[in-house]
């Protein structure tokens, strides 16, 4: 698989998908979270869970995470200069990427390349991840946030967070999993689990943007809570480049 894996960005067959990012105040697109793609011969796709994970765990990921965020990085570059807007890009950082000693380097490089605004560019990893070793994982945030970058907390609540170390990671966004979301706003114990996490953010001074978004009646308790931002099927699915590009050309 290893090998699969690395023929595979060799010969080009990864893709970047990207799914839309809306603010809840007024529908527009804030921007785009970037995924990593995976086309077969038989005009399927690999499941991102399996290949990811098998990437993960032969060391790969580094590899073809670097190759994802400078793609990435290098698309909405391009978009911004095309509509004259700053949007703002999502990129997810795995356990072994968020680690590995050249990663700082390696983004400062992808983006003084394209160009791109430092303040325009996001990364995401989960609370499992930021957890494992939580006093290496606050040197490397602030070393990410010296570089003028956000920072997200991805998949919150389902992982092993500590409240004492959350207010000590200096990030800028809370996103809700989907797990939370789904029942919304009929599950009473849902309510009160997304409304307590989006007034515990606000409490520490940071955005909250909610996933796997599928309902109007879901968006509308959401944005009546205060949270900020949302992605899910109700805005868009994934989608590769050159349709995220029509997509842009509506706003919203």
């Amino acid at each position: 698989m290893h090998q699969r894996l690395s023929n595979a960005l060799s010969y080009g067959e990864f893709q970047i998908f990207y799914q839309p990012v809306v603010r809840l105040a007024d529908g527009a697109i804030h921007g785009m979270e970037a995924l990593c793609r995976w086309p077969q011969r038989d005009a399927t796709f690999a499941s991102p869970e399996t290949f990811i994970t098998q990437a993960e765990t032969s060391g790969f990921i580094v590899q073809l995470g670097e190759w994802v965020m400078r793609t990435a990085i290098d698309q909405v570059s391009r978009w911004q200069g095309e509509h004259a807007r700053d949007l703002h890009l999502a990129v997810n950082l795995s356990g072994r990427q968020f680690l590995h000693h050249n990663l700082a380097k390696s983004i400062e490089e992808a983006v003084r390349s394209a160009h791109l605004r430092h303040n325009t560019l996001e990364f995401e990893i989960t609370e499992s991840v930021a957890m494992h070793n939580a006093e290496d994982s606050i040197g490397i945030m602030r070393q990410l946030k010296g570089l003028g970058l956000a920072l997200a907390l991805d998949d919150f609540g389902t992982g092993y967070s500590s409240l004492s170390y959350l207010k000590r990671f200096p990030i800028d966004k809370l996103k809700i999993d989907k797990s939370f979301v789904r029942d919304i706003p009929d599950d009473t114990n849902d309510v009160a689990i997304v409304s307590a996490i989006i007034a515990m953010a606000h409490a520490l001074g940071l955005s909250v943007q909610a996933e796997g978004v599928e309902t109007q009646d879901q968006a509308d308790f959401l944005a009546d809570c205060g949270c900020e931002f949302a992605q899910g099927f109700l805005f868009g699915r994934a989608l590769p480049a050159g349709e995220f590009t029509a997509l842009l050309a509506g706003g919203r």
